[in-house]
């Protein structure tokens, strides 16, 4: 017998309900709370990494790289938005977060994750043109995914979804992007 959809759908399933047992563990501790919302905020519009970018490329006077960060980032969130989450319409969790940690209300479906796509997309790229920092660009990026989890408008694997394609598609940005890293 082969596994089939519905095997796979209870696999994730069954993750999600691990992860979010995990997540409760830290829900409601203030200092946890106030970093997550911030997280998920500041990843709304990929404003994070768009900062970001602009403050490392512009210090160093390479406005042809920022301008191409910005817009391999603008079409990374056009391939998701208006292109993956399509395919999938799965529902959030929740309409506008947990009560502890409100945020905006997305308007698109659950899966995959744009903040935790964008996330990855930039620590690839930002690997890529500043290496020693490949560990504080995947760190950030983490906590900016797991940020959605946590404050319940993203399913866990919705992250987990939204990190690998992030990663992909910024292995890709990143051969076509040579010539400005």
């Amino acid at each position: 017998m082969t596994p089939g959809r519905d095997d796979l759908g209870e696999v994730i399933g069954t993750f999600d309900e691990w992860a979010d047992q995990h997540l409760d563990q830290i829900r409601g501790v203030p200092r946890v709370d106030q970093l997550m919302r911030w997280a998920s905020e500041v990843g709304d519009f990929s404003v994070i990494w768009h900062v970001i970018n602009l403050i490392r490329s512009g210090s160093r006077g390479r406005w042809d790289q920022l301008f191409a960060l910005s817009l391999a980032l603008g079409i990374e969130s056009l391939v998701l938005n208006q292109g993956i989450k399509r395919l999938f319409r799965r529902p959030r969790p929740t309409i506008a977060g947990d009560d502890r940690t409100p945020v905006r209300q997305p308007s698109t479906s659950a899966f995959p994750s744009g903040h935790a796509s964008a996330a990855a997309f930039n620590a690839v790229l930002l690997s890529s043109v500043e290496p020693k920092g490949k560990v504080m660009w995947w760190a950030l990026a983490s906590v900016v995914g797991i940020s959605r989890a946590h404050v319940r408008i993203h399913h866990p694997s919705d992250v987990v979804g939204g990190a690998m394609i992030g990663t992909l598609l910024g292995l890709v940005a990143r051969r076509m992007l040579r010539k400005f890293l």
